[in-house]
């Protein structure tokens, strides 16, 4: 019974968002100072909104905060397979960014066109050009179309969705699954890893599935996955198929888009081609451009290379980077959970180094990662990452986190209040 409890509270603890990361001098006061500062803010999602929060939280109001994305909402990835599930509806996983607002960030919906660097000025469409002490970046990612010709257009893509990016993407596919004929193929191909995540592609077979046992009993599931095996989280996976939807998902390692011939409606693959009623292609990723543009995409072409104490980029100290984008610590996942540890790092970093204070060299991150393998049931995997001093990145400390021992509508319930709590952490 112990046992039982302990974990309740863990589970409870990570539902939190709490972040391990603190700069207890750098509290919230009610007084008005004149900004020591100006740091802005690029993206909106789980990184930089948290960032933007948090750094006026304990700068005490003093730093100045913009906050800059094209988007009127947030729409979260996490719990975006659900609405291709038809659980939820894409309203059910939007916020308002007005929270922020509450803080003192200002936020401003324009689209960056250009950094200059040198002159630490930010170029918008909308409004005239910001200049910056600090700059943040948490801009996500961008698909690698080159490696799948077929897709490589603007209007393959309006045929062939990924839905990686929730919000029209995923409104989209569930549309396309709804008019999908009962006996149809569905194929989801998976990406080589790294890759974002969630959304995840297990979770999402599992959706469909679901959707398809509701509605669509005849219907097929191909998942193409270009990795040798599946990548999180398997025996869990594996045993929802069977208990869930024996049958009905067929799966293939090893199989990698290569290709899409649209007038055929097949993924082409090194060793065959599959056709499908609707294809759900996630090409591989990188570094969303912006990121190219300011110069600190540095590793491998794809992503940016960070100091793990402050999220800096290692290619220009003015500028920070977090979330999807970075080049992920050993055994650190691009999750939203992830992101918004990055950016409570990356706050007590700016914070510090904006008022002379140390930084902290010993910081911690929590992952927490749930997957609904049903309507109603979950699993989670979780774990704890600390700063490694000797080699300069985080590290999972052993024994800690872990993973379901089975699915459950408890941990359905777990899993939809991790969703809310780190929405308000996040997002005011």
């Amino acid at each position: 019974m112990a046992h039982a409890h302990n974990r309740r509270d863990f589970i409870k603890f990570l539902a939190a968002g709490a972040a391990t990361t603190t700069l207890a001098s750098c509290a919230t006061t009610s007084q008005v100072q004149k900004p020591i500062g100006r740091v802005i803010v690029i993206g909106a999602g789980y990184g930089g909104a948290a960032a933007a929060k948090y750094i006026r939280m304990w700068s005490g109001g003093r730093i100045e905060v913009f906050l800059i994305d094209r988007e009127t909402q947030f729409v979260s990835c996490p719990m975006s397979n659900l609405v291709l599930g038809g659980s939820k509806k894409i309203e059910d996983i939007s916020v308002s960014y007005a929270g922020l607002r509450e803080y003192g960030v200002q936020v401003l919906r324009d689209e960056v066109t250009a950094i200059d660097t040198a002159k630490k000025m930010v170029k918008l469409t909308r409004i005239q050009d910001l200049p910056y002490d600090r700059l943040v970046l948490s801009p996500g990612i961008d698909f690698m179309y080159d490696l799948i010709p077929g897709l490589n257009n603007a209007e393959a893509q309006k045929t062939v969705h990924h839905a990686w990016k929730a919000g029209p993407e995923t409104v989209a596919l569930r549309k396309q699954l709804e008019a999908m004929r009962d006996g149809g193929v569905f194929v989801l191909s998976v990406p080589k890893a790294p890759y974002r995540c969630p959304p995840g592609p297990y979770e999402r077979a599992c959706q469909v599935a679901s959707y398809f046992k509701q509605a669509k009993p005849k219907s097929k599931i191909l998942i193409l996955d270009a990795n040798p095996d599946i990548v999180s989280k398997k025996g869990l996976f594996l045993k929802a198929w069977g208990d869930h939807y024996k049958g009905m998902i067929d799966y293939h390692h090893t199989q990698e888009a290569k290709d899409v011939d649209l007038r055929g409606m097949a993924v082409k693959t090194d060793f065959d081609s599959f056709k499908g009623d609707v294809l759900n292609v996630i090409p591989q990723q990188k570094a969303a451009g912006i990121a190219a543009s300011a110069g600190v995409i540095n590793a491998n072409n794809r992503w940016c290379n960070v100091d793990w104490l402050t999220m800096q980029s290692t290619a220009n100290p003015d500028i920070h980077v977090l979330g999807d984008a970075t080049l992920s610590a050993p055994a650190m996942p691009k999750s939203g959970a992830m992101a918004n540890q990055h950016a409570k790092v990356c706050a007590a970093g700016v914070v510090a180094l904006m008022t002379g204070q140390a930084v902290n060299q010993a910081p911690m991150m929590i992952n927490t990662c749930y997957s609904f393998v049903s309507d109603k049931e979950a699993v989670h995997v979780a774990s704890v990452h600390s700063y490694d001093a000797k080699d300069k990145t985080f590290k999972t400390v052993p024994g800690s986190g872990g993973l379901s021992t089975a699915a459950s509508e408890l941990e359905g319930i777990y899993g939809w209040a991790w969703a809310q709590n780190i929405w308000a952490d996040t997002l005011g």
